[in-house]
């Protein structure tokens, strides 16, 4: 009976621990948000700065702003990682996936590129879509740039039969 009772409080104390860990990942996120925030409005304020001064109801239309932007690379950031976390793209291609995420969250119908190594292919397109399912995004379509030129293919078919 001891050994159980000293299961049970190394139980609570391992409970106790991740608690306290994850109130602390917590803190240090929001904190690591606030900093982001206050970057962005430094660059802002600098590129506002040569224009004109900056009044107060500016400045609190910058911080809104500046939340709201960081709020997106955030959104971002995650959705990238989840391309990797689903073995859709690795690692070294994390710029592919935030490229990918950035036009998913923007609600973009159409991505181009002609990276036919990593981001226009099988794989990647299918990926995709099973991301934006499971997520509730509106799906986006990945195609070079090739498929997007209208006339091209009319054009050669009238060429070649004259």
């Amino acid at each position: 009976m001891f050994a159980l009772q000293e299961t049970g409080n190394e139980i609570r104390r391992r409970n106790l621990k991740n608690s306290i860990d994850l109130q602390e990942e917590n803190r240090l996120a929001r904190m690591e948000f606030k900093i982001a925030v206050e970057l962005s409005m430094l660059a802002h304020m600098i590129a506002y700065h040569s224009e004109s001064r900056i009044d107060e109801s500016t400045f609190r239309k910058l911080h809104a702003k500046c939340a709201e932007e960081v709020k997106r690379l955030n959104g971002a950031v995650e959705l990238a990682e989840k391309f990797i976390d689903f073995g859709i793209l690795k690692k070294k291609s994390f710029n592919d996936c935030r490229h990918i995420a950035a036009a998913i969250l923007a609600g973009c119908d159409i991505i181009t590129s002609r990276n036919f190594k990593h981001i226009i292919n099988v794989k990647t397109v299918r990926g995709v879509k099973i991301i934006t399912i499971l997520e509730g995004y509106k799906d986006l379509l990945i195609y070079p740039p090739s498929v997007l030129l209208e006339g091209d293919d009319e054009g050669d078919d009238e060429t070649s039969g004259q």
